[in-house]
């Protein structure tokens, strides 16, 4: 059947090598397995943003980082970006949203521009151009300053109505445990990542949000739908309901990707990122190993979920005639590289699982195959317009449609190089290496061979990824390696300069404007009327000859 509904799945730091179907050797996903057989699975995929804030804009954008502006966490992108809502709707379907966006509306040119917070605009604005199921960017704790969102959620009056009363039921009692003395701890505190959350794995983050997704659904009835589900976990706090918090636990981890050498002078910028304490932490390997099992059981409970979301979907008739695309906003080092989070560009954090299950007959011959071509997370929004029978506005997406991939179609385009970027200037790493924060800027491009890593003001880095997979050898200030750093340079000048920043005249319009003044008198450099055909003749009632 042709595509009707879209079903947008995100998850927020999945490592793209936490899957089964992506070779993981722990972690069991049969239902992301069973996706993975319907569609194609992306081997060469990236974010475009390290964080979670740039990373989303792009993808909901469908624009580099540095065309949207929205460079790191809670940093807006300017009111007349178009997003995907803005894209999708005309097509047919209402879209919706379930889950974390980490995007903050522009208050200043709503102020500039007279748009309320409150009003129709002002609410579209703050969902990123979602029409709101639910809104919930998953991380509501309190700490001397107050709580990190002022607002309850209705994740939170849900856990009271079922009985989980308190101050923060969000903190209290889903990511919290009771320790053996009954006190509570906290899922901020890494040593409780092997105590069970205080309820039960029915009343969850992601069981909640797996059950609001149904009901939306549900909801639309024969209608058409595209429905962002944005799950928060695994991302921290890293604890999990019984069972999942121990699912893993006394299971043989993989080791960290990571050598000694690494820590032997390395590039100044990754240096303070290995100093920062969540690095610090992670890197140690009991406590690494003492986490990555509950992060494993997160993974292992969000897939059991979708299983539950992929069977409605089969029951009510609707997985004939939706495309389900999956994916995740960045990765997670977890003491690889002796690094914590995200932010830098080893495969670890910037490279993303991407799966998708296109409905239609035309992609029946590539059901259960991968594709390596380099992928970027800003190709889903032109491949969504194409899977709802619209034309990819190019004047302002810089992603490529995956379509053709999925069909199996000959021809398809070949990306030569893939771009990412980041911005430190939040971080105290930006202080410590005395670097203005407007100027903490860093640009990866990566060829599918040698990845150059941009950065702003200091030395780049480079890794050579068919001699050295584990990118454990920067080759940054190795003279040998030179041409090849100044060759992606050049490209990733040529592609900063190619950039869509030319957003309000479409290819069309452009095109109906071409000669357009000559057309309507304006005859620049002309000697005679000699040398003007007929044609562009001014109109015999002017007079002028």
């Amino acid at each position: 059947m042709s595509v009707k509904n879209i079903l947008f799945i995100m998850i927020d730091q999945l490592r793209w090598d936490a899957l089964s179907c992506y070779g993981n050797p722990v972690v069991e996903t049969p239902n992301i397995d069973r996706l993975a057989r319907r569609g194609v699975r992306f081997t060469n995929a990236f974010t475009q943003g390290t964080s979670c804030g740039n990373s989303r804009a792009s993808i909901y954008t469908g624009r580099h980082v540095r065309s949207h502006g929205a460079t790191w966490n809670d940093w807006p992108f300017p009111l007349d970006e178009w997003t995907l809502a803005d894209y999708l709707q005309p097509l047919g379907p209402k879209v919706l949203l379930l889950g974390k966006t980490h995007m903050k509306p522009d208050s200043d040119g709503m102020q500039r521009l007279g748009i309320a917070p409150d009003s129709p605009a002002g609410r579209l604005l703050a969902n990123a151009g979602f029409t709101a199921g639910e809104h919930d960017d998953g991380v509501h704790p309190e700490g001397p300053a107050g709580r990190y969102t002022p607002e309850i959620t209705q994740y939170d009056r849900y856990l009271r109505e079922q009985g989980f009363d308190g101050r923060n039921p969000w903190l209290e009692w889903a990511n919290a445990a009771e320790g053996e003395d009954g006190s509570l701890r906290s899922g901020f505190y890494m040593e409780n990542a092997h105590r069970p959350a205080r309820i039960a794995k029915e009343f969850s983050e992601t069981a909640y949000m797996t059950n609001r997704a149904i009901e939306t659904i549900d909801a639309q009835g024969e209608n058409p739908w595209c429905l962002h589900l944005s799950y928060i976990k695994p991302h921290w706090p890293f604890m999990a309901p019984a069972p999942y918090h121990d699912l893993y636990r006394g299971c043989e981890m993989p080791p960290p990707v990571r050598s000694a050498a690494e820590l032997e002078d390395p590039h100044p910028l990754y240096r303070e990122y290995m100093k920062l304490g969540v690095s610090r932490t992670l890197s140690s390997l009991e406590k690494r190993n003492h986490v990555l099992p509950t992060y494993y059981g997160l993974i292992r409970e969000l897939d059991d979920n979708l299983g539950r979301l992929f069977d409605h979907l089969e029951r009510s008739g609707q997985a004939d005639n939706t495309l389900i695309a999956l994916t995740a906003d960045h990765g997670d080092y977890f003491g690889d590289h002796w690094l914590a989070e995200k932010d830098l560009f080893h495969n670890p954090s910037v490279k993303i699982p991407l799966i998708i299950a296109d409905p239609s007959q035309a992609a029946d011959a590539t059901r259960g195959s991968i594709c390596d071509d380099l992928t970027g997370a800003i190709d889903l929004l032109p491949t969504f317009i194409e899977a709802l029978g619209g034309s990819v506005p190019d004047h302002r997406l810089e992603g490529q449609s995956l379509r053709a991939w999925l069909h199996g179609d000959a021809g398809a385009p070949q990306r030569s190089v893939i771009f990412s970027e980041g911005d430190y200037g939040r971080l105290p790493v930006a202080q410590q290496l005395g670097v203005d924060p407007l100027m903490a800027r860093i640009t990866m491009a990566f060829d599918g061979r040698y990845k150059l890593v941009h950065c702003l003001g200091l030395p780049d880095m480079l890794y050579d990824l068919h001699n050295d997979p584990d990118e454990l050898v920067d080759l940054g200030r190795d003279p040998g390696y030179a041409p090849i750093r100044q060759q992606l340079r050049d490209q990733m000048l040529d592609w900063s300069a190619g950039l869509r920043n030319r957003t309000a005249v479409s290819r069309e319009r452009q095109q109906a404007l071409n000669g357009l003044s000559r057309r309507q008198g304006v005859l620049i450099g002309v000697w005679s009327g000699a040398e003007v055909p007929e044609e562009l003749q001014p109109p015999r009632e002017v007079g002028v000859r």
